[in-house]
């Protein structure tokens, strides 16, 4: 880290203006077209594209991966004030004072996220061909993935927070498609619509932040926005920030909108893949590393985004300790991971650029170990428990190796991915705070104890499943993606960090600052990976040199809570639904009674009235020359009175 400049702690407030796109990227907006024309053909083209559908799928995701690396090195061959680069593709929106542009940019950290989005993403489609052979309609299975690679790729080009929104609302819907893509399952439907409404919850606060942007700039563009954010009052930018972690608590699956995530591995596996690795959980910390000019310049902001970072790495690393899906502990990992990313996030320039170089590498072991969960469940019949699992190694050699590496890179072990991300991330926590480093170095120790659990679980021990699953190796074209994710998980935090090369890529965007220690960086990660290995060996002793009992224990209090995933729903439904349905019924009430009781009532009565004028009416000419005859007396009678 010594290399570094002190000159770059503020870099992203000078960073230059952004240029046109011309020539080589001028070809940035077929990143989207690509896998947003995939959709369109797969979604209408109906039951004629059944056949070779997938693979279209799978062409444009690769299509855009290739417009990807050939654009990144367009701009490896740029200076550093000609990186960035706008593209205005048409006018938008124009009513008044308010314009924006549709315009997409192209920079060191947009280029990142195409990257992973669409390498990671290509992996998927191609191991999804294999994992989705049998189902009716893999055809629009692939649309949808085709949707949602292609909204997040709107979501981290877009040069302004309004079109930043749409992409958002997009990864929104294409996720609820997607979760619920088996909808015959009631678990799934009801797990779609739950991920959808949670995630409004958090679209609200980006809703709000992108009217304040508009209410105290003038403008929803970044530069627009990033320019006067150092002349804002603190106030008005702390709101904004919240208001944007808000949002990205909805997306990223952090508290106190977590809930979603765990229930959503109803999904197909690939689903899950792509939502923990590449797309939509991502997004939260894009969100923040993006806006760091609001957050720079809003301490109080930033100080909460380290709370809520903190507290979902704890949250969702004791829940992975007690979940026997796989997929759900798996789960509760990526909870725990976006955790450590938010919580360097909100340390300023000191984090921005450890946040997102641990994403890319998450992202790496995070789709592998997702994807060998998937290629475990191809060969146990679907079943998802561990406590059936055992000593599958045996009989899938090459899943074990490559789920392997996303464990050892998960622990954070060298030289494996997660060594090079992670240490980065305890050392600029303990520079902010004691405390903050605290909690980042117990949640790695509880994170070595829960994949070991969960490794030794599935792939060591004794056999404990039935007599009629056969476990077996996948099929290559499963296997491939599987072994080149491996690859990554056990090279790429190597490659990333060699010369600090991702930090001086991110640094004109995100800003750097080195993190200030009382001991040598060397001496921290001999701490943070004595700690991981007693987390290890502690699950190794636990779940492989004792028998795994194939019907779980009722366990202690903590045991339960973490089941019940720290009872986030109970919570909820205490908190929000049940007052939400009490106030339901007394607004039902008032309108019922009240409001109508009211306007009911007058037309009661106006109706009585003229009921009983009505009866007036007689039809018969004595009892109307009676009356001619009553009130002309009357008339008589108050003449009389007057002169008197």
């Amino acid at each position: 880290m010594s290399t570094f400049s002190g000159a770059l702690t503020h870099a992203a407030d000078v960073a230059p203006a952004a240029v046109a796109a011309s020539g080589l990227f001028s070809l940035t907006w077929l990143l989207i077209g690509f896998p947003l024309a995939g959709a369109a053909v797969l979604l209408l083209w109906g039951r004629r594209s059944d056949k070779w559908g997938h693979w279209l799928g799978v062409l444009a995701s690769a299509a855009s991966f290739v417009v990807a690396v050939v654009l990144f090195f367009g701009m490896l061959g740029q200076a550093d004030d000609s990186r960035t680069v706008r593209q205005h593709l048409f006018d938008w929106i124009a009513v008044g004072t308010f314009n924006v542009p549709f315009d997409l940019r192209l920079d060191q950290l947009s280029i990142t996220f195409v990257l992973l989005i669409t390498g990671v993403g290509t992996l998927i489609h191609i191991y999804s061909v294999g994992y989705m052979s049998h189902d009716p309609e893999r055809r629009k299975f692939f649309g949808y993935l085709n949707l949602f690679v292609a909204s997040m790729l709107l979501l981290v080009l877009a040069d302004n927070f309004l079109l930043l929104y749409v992409g958002w609302e997009g990864v929104g819907l294409a996720s609820y498609l997607l979760i619920g893509f088996w909808f015959v399952k009631q678990s799934a439907a009801v797990a779609s619509k739950k991920a959808f409404i949670v995630n409004r919850v958090g679209d609200l606060g980006l809703s709000l932040a992108v009217m304040l942007m508009f209410i105290t700039f003038g403008s929803v563009t970044f530069d627009g926005v990033f320019a006067q954010a150092g002349s804002a009052s603190e106030s008005s930018l702390t709101w904004i920030g919240l208001a944007l972690l808000l949002g990205a608590c909805g997306k990223s699956a952090q508290f106190p909108l977590q809930s979603w995530l765990l229930d959503a591995m109803e999904g197909p596996t690939p689903v899950s893949a792509l939502i923990h690795a590449a797309t939509m959980v991502t997004a939260g910390v894009y969100l923040i590393v993006r806006s760091n000019a609001i957050f720079n310049a809003a301490p109080t902001a930033q100080t909460v985004v380290v709370i809520v970072g903190a507290i979902t790495l704890l949250m969702g690393a004791i829940i992975g300790c007690a979940k026997d899906d796989i997929k759900k502990a798996l789960a509760g990992s990526t909870m725990s991971q976006i955790g450590y990313m938010i919580l360097a996030a909100g340390l300023g320039p000191v984090g921005y650029a450890f946040a997102i170089f641990h994403l890319v590498v998450h992202g790496f072991f995070k789709a592998d170990m997702f994807l060998g969960a998937g290629s475990v469940m191809h060969a146990m019949n679907d079943q998802v428990g561990m406590r059936r699992f055992g000593t599958i190694r045996s009989w899938m050699i090459v899943t074990w190796i490559t789920f392997g590496a996303g464990y050892l890179a998960i622990l954070g072990i060298p030289p494996f991915a997660g060594f090079y991300s992670k240490d980065r991330i305890i050392e600029a926590a303990f520079s902010r705070g004691i405390v903050v480093g605290l909690v980042t170095v117990i949640g790695a120790g509880i994170t070595a104890f829960y994949m070991t659990r969960l490794f030794v679980m599935t792939f060591h021990g004794k056999k404990r499943w039935t007599d009629d699953v056969h476990p077996h190796e996948s099929p290559s074209i499963m296997v491939v993606p599987m072994a080149i994710l491996a690859v990554l998980s056990a090279l790429g935090g190597f490659l990333l960090a060699y010369n600090n090369a991702i930090f001086e890529w991110l640094a004109p965007v995100t800003g750097f600052e080195e993190p200030h220690l009382a001991i040598s960086s060397l001496g921290m990660e001999g701490i943070s990976l004595v700690v991981v290995i007693a987390g290890a060996a502690l699950g190794w002793f636990l779940y492989d040199r004792r028998p795994v009992a194939e019907i779980a224990p009722a366990g202690n209090f903590l045991t339960r809570a973490a089941r019940a995933d720290l009872y986030g729903d109970a919570v909820n439904e205490a908190v929000f639904m049940r007052p939400g349905q009490y106030l339901t019924r007394s607004l039902v009430w008032v309108d019922q009674r009240v409001v109508d009781g009211a306007v009911n009532g007058v037309a009661a009565t106006i109706g009585g009235l003229s009921g009983r004028a009505r009866r007036m009416q007689t039809g018969f000419t004595r009892s109307y020359a009676l009356s001619m005859l009553g009130g002309a007396a009357l008339v008589v009678a108050a003449l009389v009175l007057v002169r008197l």
